[in-house]
């Protein structure tokens, strides 16, 4: 097994007690604050296996909920993001599933506001890391630990060629890139990871190329 850097090992800078409980669990509330865009007004989670179980005593909660605040890993607010949340007036609701699921670690949230919703299945994979697994109904596999691009097209020929050629037309790497589909010929999600964070003026031109209907970018 290869490591980027030690912090593979011993896992990122956090607020405590649990690397998997924790960090991960604020990846996941991250990665849904970065896909939604905006900071949501109402947050239904659902904690399946470990996380249903202790998800209060290794501050599960806290620390989803400061993801969809937007706070990273390491910051202290986390402790106190539920307090915070309800001084934006933000509608949170935990629900401890009893439904196996293929991770033990595995939060399905579902936030919105009066303009539109979002549903995500994210893992904490241990180490502090996270995957999201499913969005709005999309398979995916996708790391959170690097800026990404999420596409939504009609499954046509030459919608994958267009986003593609506009990054390389910026001088953006891509460093893993796929696509699923709920079925032929009708609407597929594009995941893309890249080397740096994407400029709004990037996101623009994705967003009126042929075939794309809506654009997310998760940042580092």
């Amino acid at each position: 097994m290869k490591y980027r850097s030690v912090f593979d090992i011993i896992g990122p800078v956090m607020i405590g007690p649990s690397s998997s409980h924790t960090a991960g669990a604020a990846r996941i509330g991250r990665a849904a604050r970065h896909l939604f865009g905006r900071e949501p007004k109402y947050a239904h989670i659902h904690l399946y296996g470990s996380f249903a179980q202790t998800y209060k005593g290794h501050g599960t909660d806290v620390a989803i909920i400061g993801g969809l605040l937007d706070f990273d890993t390491d910051d202290t607010r986390i402790s106190t993001s539920l307090e915070i949340a309800k001084e934006k007036e933000m509608d949170i609701h935990f629900y401890e599933e009893e439904a196996n699921t293929d991770h033990p670690n595995t939060a399905k949230l579902i936030i919105g506001d009066d303009e539109g919703e979002l549903e995500l299945v994210g893992i904490s994979i241990g180490g502090g890391k996270a995957e999201i697994t499913e969005l709005n109904g999309f398979e995916l596999r996708l790391s959170g630990s690097h800026p990404a691009i999420l596409l939504i097209h009609n499954d046509r020929y030459g919608a994958i060629a267009s986003a593609t050629s506009i990054l390389a037309g910026h001088e953006i790497n891509i460093g893993r890139m796929e696509v699923s589909r709920k079925a032929q010929g009708e609407q597929a999600l594009m995941v893309i990871e890249v080397d740096q964070n994407i400029e709004d003026t990037v996101l623009n031109e994705l967003e009126r190329a042929e075939h794309i209907k809506q654009v997310a970018r998760i940042s580092d």
